[in-house]
């Protein structure tokens, strides 16, 4: 479809979503604007992306800022004092340019702050330096299909500069061109046939000019990894993009529309709910609460005893003396540590059930078996399987899987279990 036909239609074409895992549908206080946990781009209704075009290779700084103040988006590489290349960039009409960082000023299309629970268990958050830079990353994406969306490190400022300082990573290739990564890196996994017969990728980092690149010794170490030869800055449905404190999904248009919707998730959450699952201990009939409210602990709440998966109401009956072993253990989110199943005696944490609702972090619609240790979200099993075999960033050098729901690193083997609910007794 020619550009002006699509103008005169009603949708706007949709590129794809960025969901932050970590957030069960929403940020804990609501979506707003900008800050939300996940971001729609649309084909927007002027292009604004931007193209490499002019190189000026300046000895003065007071030349830079000449050349910077001249309205046009640029990157500058501070090669020492006494010089600095100047990329300038010009308007590209068959781009749109997304902008994700921490930063509120208006060039940022998508606010990300740290995921709590991700990189920086047991501080407080709202005291630790935030790691995510201001100006992230960007995303551009062709106007034209296929869409193809791209991922670049760093994004432009206020003034429409990207600034590599002295101390800053980069490089010229041998083509000449400038490249650089930013302070903590932004990288990138592509898994390979998302979502039916997933297979995670390689963690890779992305340059600013949208290169591959092996990671660094550190997250933030001097020394640039080896370039990944033939591997493509390309979002595919499911890739993820790390910004070190925040890791966002990309789910393109086409795989959002085969993946489960809101409504499918609260079909299975009522079919669940009509078995009238019992309680071993109470009797009393089980229920999830529905999908908004699943934020908050209800009288009817399932919980399960995670080392064996036996799923029952709140009760007091089993509570063990706890050792300090099985506090470190077996701490859940303040409920009551270790406990012994009535079922089956077998020792472990006692948590409340909840049910995941993103949908994008769905690897398909089936039905609501298995939930993730210690946190206790629930999600069907190929979902399930597919989150303990990702290996996610954490820290500056390491890597763990953990729930996308909420960002709790998985403990245990494998890190989920199978939910056994006791039908009625009638």
């Amino acid at each position: 479809m020619k550009e002006d036909e699509h103008a005169r239609s009603k949708d706007p074409v949709k590129y794809g979503e960025l969901v932050i895992l970590g957030y069960n549908g929403s940020l804990p206080g609501g979506d707003k604007g900008r800050k939300r946990s996940r971001f729609a781009l649309y084909r927007r209704a002027k292009a604004n992306g931007v193209k490499p075009s002019t190189v000026h290779i300046l000895s003065n700084p007071q030349d830079s800022k000449a050349v910077n103040s001249r309205g046009q988006h640029s990157i500058s590489f501070t090669l020492s004092r006494n010089q600095t290349v100047v990329v300038e960039y010009c308007h590209d009409n068959d781009t749109d340019m997304f902008q994700i960082g921490r930063s509120t000023e208006s060039p940022i299309d998508f606010v990300v702050t740290d995921t709590p629970g991700g990189s920086k268990e047991s501080e407080d958050t709202s005291v630790a330096p935030s790691t995510i830079s201001r100006f992230a990353c960007r995303v551009v994406c062709e106007r034209n299909p296929p869409y193809t969306a791209r991922i670049y490190a760093a994004g432009f400022d206020s003034s429409k500069n990207i600034f590599l300082g002295e101390k800053a990573t980069k490089w010229k290739n041998p083509d000449g061109h400038m490249d650089g990564l930013t302070t903590n890196g932004v990288l990138v996994m592509h898994p390979q046939g998302f979502p039916e017969e997933s297979k995670q990728g390689m963690w890779r980092e992305i340059s600013v000019c949208g290169d591959v690149y092996t990671l660094r010794e550190t997250r933030s170490g001097p020394i640039r990894g080896q370039l990944a030869q033939g591997e493509s800055s390309a979002l595919q449905d499911g890739s993820l993009v790390d910004l070190c404190g925040a890791t966002l999904l990309w789910r393109t248009a086409e795989g959002l529309l085969k993946a489960p919707t809101l409504r499918h998730l609260d079909a299975l959450r009522l079919e669940l709910n009509a078995a009238r699952p019992q309680c071993p201990v109470g009797l009393s009939t089980l229920a999830f609460p529905s999908l908004p409210r699943s934020h908050s602990l209800e009288e009817r709440q399932p919980w399960a005893y995670l080392a064996c998966g036996h799923v029952h109401g709140r009760h007091d009956w089993g509570q063990r003396p706890e050792r300090t072993r099985d506090r470190e253990e077996g701490a859940c989110g303040g409920t009551g540590g270790r406990r012994e199943c009535p079922l089956c005696r077998t020792v472990g944490p006692y948590v409340p059930l909840w049910l995941g609702c993103e949908p994008a972090f769905y690897m398909d619609a089936g039905a609501p078996t298995h939930a993730f240790v210690p946190c206790g979200h629930v999600c069907s099993e190929r979902t399930a399987r597919y989150w303990v075999e990702t290996p996610l960033p954490h820290g500056t050098h390491a890597f763990r899987p953990a729930c996308p729901f909420c960002s709790a690193p998985l403990s245990g083997s494998p890190g989920f279990t199978r939910l056994i609910f006791q039908g009625p007794i009638d």
